[in-house]
């Protein structure tokens, strides 16, 4: 008798283990994405007018969606079109205290969030057509986690949470995540296992959930000169949502620009150097804010330069990127440059922002050149602002290159020392080991060369001479903003996209895009605020003000569906 129940039990045990080999063989099978031919798409944009929109290749060579996509497309196979139209409403667009109310009014949860997007991302990135090239992996475990927050938020309805609390969030490629490879869109850094990054620590520790991670220009755009913003071997080509190949995403933060346009998440977090956070906003009509250097540590993000990398919020509203940066905040003792938040910022945004009687610089030579900036002004003034013409002073900014250069030939060895977890996978511990690792296979690792790599090994700047290039430019940079700043007792002063980044980077001035409105081409365009040392805070009350008074975003019409 035991004998035969013990035969019973076998067989059981292996029928269901049969069932379930055969399920996971069924599911192994299933293909959602087949690699095309990119070569008349690249034909097609041979004779663009911007030279750097001259594709080599669209479709990454190494990267297979099926691999990204497989493990979540049960979940998501579920979620039916009914359920999708039916949320449209409730979730595109809307900012992050509107979603809020709508799950605690019972109308929608964190996991049909999550779900929402996901289904987005699904429809739109598998579909060679209308893919954006943006997402490079995806949160295995995100719509488990969406689950057991709707359970606790059942279970303790009056508990307090911060905003960011069960809000789908997708991070910049260079951005260490536990669970998700971190590449830089580098090739030699496919296999890169990492911990949480700070900033990811306290994403989490605030309730936000991690959705995924997203292209970038590789190497944050410090690999190759005059090649497409946006490109990485590992991801290939981001396109922009508001004209796939027509339009540049700006980068190099390009997947989190063009995620955030196309409603693919409530928002992302992008890094910026210089012009990285407000380039790709501006070019995809979100708003942007690449904060004072330190106020977000820098601790377990793929660097360039320890002296101006910092990341920040990308977002589709002044509200939502408060809310981003307020959930990031925190002092890391292995940033040295790390400081507490002076102030809070989510209150700017939400106690009723006004421009009356605030003081704004407007570039003289923007005004007279660019209609859309001069019509803003305008609006301005009729919301109350107090408009002051200003013509900076002429100033250098030699030796901004070498910043770079040997920031990242000495910050990327701290880096690949410290934070890879499986440094036997990852076999470079230097630029010269990447530059050699990329020469290996130059046709599939760099189609667009790495003379940027190269010039970093060719820069003989001292040290010495290093600090000085820095502090001067940062005198420099200060000078550029200050004299207008001070002598006319303005609140900020307002540019255009990524215009006057450089300036801004070497003065370690924050500054905030936020849509401005699009070309008669339908290219999107954006007006910049920049302040003082740690005035975000100002920024987003400015910010706010002007995109309640203007209203101007609209979402990327093929991508409204």
């Amino acid at each position: 008798m035991g004998r035969l129940f013990i035969l019973a039990l076998a067989l059981i045990t292996l029928g269901f283990t049969s069932c379930k080999q055969k399920q996971e063989n069924e599911k192994e099978s299933v293909v959602l994405w087949e690699a095309y031919n990119d070569s008349a798409e690249v034909a097609a944009n041979k004779d663009h007018e911007i030279e750097r929109m001259r594709y080599k290749l669209i479709q990454s060579k190494v990267m297979d969606k099926n691999e990204v996509f497989l493990p979540l497309y049960d979940e998501v196979s579920k979620f039916s079109d009914t359920e999708y139209e039916s949320l449209k409403p409730l979730v595109l667009e809307q900012d992050i205290p509107t979603l809020q109310n709508y799950i605690k009014e019972g109308k929608l949860s964190y996991e049909k969030l999550v779900l929402f997007y996901l289904k987005r991302i699904y429809k739109y990135e598998l579909d060679n057509a209308t893919t954006l090239n943006t997402v490079l992996a995806l949160n295995k475990d995100v719509v488990a986690e969406a689950r057991k927050m709707d359970e606790f938020r059942k279970k303790f309805p009056n508990e307090k949470h911060h905003a960011i609390y069960g809000m789908p969030i997708l991070l910049k490629d260079n951005v260490n995540t536990l669970g998700m490879n971190t590449t830089a869109g580098a090739i030699a850094l496919m296999d890169n296992e990492t911990n949480d990054a700070f900033i990811v620590e306290q994403l989490k520790k605030n309730g936000a959930l991690i959705l995924g991670k997203v292209n970038l220009s590789e190497w944050a755009y410090f690999l190759c000169s005059g090649c497409p913003v946006g490109y990485s071997a590992v991801g290939g080509q981001t396109l922009n949502p508001y004209g796939r190949k027509i339009f540049e995403t700006g980068g190099s933060s390009a997947g989190s620009g063009t995620a955030v346009a196309a409603n693919y998440a409530v928002a992302a977090v992008g890094t910026e150097t210089s012009g990285s956070i407000l380039s790709p906003s501006s070019q995809n009509s979100v708003v942007g804010l690449k904060p004072t250097i330190g106020l977000l540590s820098r601790s377990g993000i793929v660097p360039i330069s320890s002296t101006l990398d910092t990341p920040g919020p990308m977002t589709k509203n002044v509200v939502d990127n408060a809310i981003l940066l307020s959930a990031m905040l925190g002092k890391d003792p292995s940033d040295l440059k790390s400081v507490e938040a002076p102030t809070d910022y989510m209150g700017k945004t939400t106690k009723g922002s006004s421009l009356k009687g605030k003081r704004l610089g407007v570039f003289s030579n923007l005004l007279e050149e660019n209609a859309i900036y001069k019509n803003t002004v305008e609006k301005l003034k009729e919301l109350g602002a107090e408009i002051v013409v200003f013509t900076p002073p002429n100033v250098k900014m030699e030796g901004f290159l070498s910043i770079l250069n040997l920031d990242m030939k000495n910050d990327l060895p701290v880096y690949l020392n410290t934070q890879v977890k499986n440094k036997d996978a990852v076999k470079i511990g230097s630029i010269q080991d990447a530059i050699a690792f990329n020469n290996m296979d130059s046709l599939v690792r760099i189609p667009y060369g790495q003379s940027l790599f190269e010039g970093i090994m060719a820069d003989t700047t001292t040290a010495e001479g290093l600090e000085e290039i820095k502090n001067s430019l940062e005198k420099t940079g200060r000078v550029f903003f200050d004299t207008a700043l001070d002598k006319e007792n303005l609140d900020a002063i307002l540019s255009i996209n990524n215009y006057h980044a450089g300036y801004a980077a070497v003065a370690k001035y924050p500054a905030l895009t936020v849509p401005m409105g699009y070309k008669e081409t339908g290219e999107p365009i954006s007006l910049t605020f920049i302040a003082k040392q740690f005035q975000e805070d100002k920024l987003l009350e400015l910010g706010r003000a002007y995109e309640a008074g203007t209203k101007v975003r609209k979402m990327p019409e093929n991508y409204k569906n």
